[in-house]
């Protein structure tokens, strides 16, 4: 079975989760142009380090979700969740100067659940509903939303897990 990343539901009211996730690592790259292409284009190089082109010729599992947030006008991140028994540290390096390991600090974030198929113009509806979801619940988001992919492109439309995520201020300082 896929690991899929762990978080905590702090809160849950019509549909969005206020979730503590704790401090993690991904394996990112930087892939320009439209949201779709540029998503499928830069899963080939993330699945090439998973698969034991690193430095250490190392394969490392699959995770959910894989996660995707535009960056600029014209550039996405996308990225995958490493497994929780690498630190940043443990982490064979890319070979790939295209490919960068950060490590994410424990953190909140506000999530709406959504299934169905993957296009740009959904995505984007979702991120303004949880926006607008977010601004109702008075809380304060930090950054952008991005987006969370938690099923393979060949399973049913109807039977996908997708998330719109956006971090948020955590009111007790942690």
């Amino acid at each position: 079975m896929t690991e899929q990343q762990p978080y905590t539901v702090l809160s849950s009211k019509d549909g969005l989760e206020l979730r503590r996730y704790p401090a993690y690592v991904l394996l990112q790259v930087r892939e320009p142009g439209d949201f779709m292409p540029a998503g499928n284009r830069a899963f080939q190089p993330l699945v090439s380090y998973i698969s034991g082109n690193n430095a250490a010729g190392q394969k490392i599992a699959m995770t959910a979700p894989v996660i995707q947030q535009t960056d600029g006008e014209a550039d996405h991140l996308v990225s995958f969740v490493i497994p929780s028994d690498f630190s940043f540290e443990s982490l064979p390096l890319p070979i790939s100067s295209r490919l960068k390991i950060v490590a994410v600090a424990e953190h909140l974030a506000a999530a709406l659940k959504f299934s169905g198929s993957w296009n740009e113009a959904r995505f984007a509806a979702k991120g303004e509903e949880l926006l607008a979801a977010v601004k109702l619940a008075g809380l304060e988001t930090e950054g952008s939303v991005y987006w969370a992919r938690f099923d393979p492109p060949f399973k049913p439309g109807f039977l996908r897990r997708n998330e719109a995520l956006v971090r948020v201020k955590d009111k007790e300082g942690k």
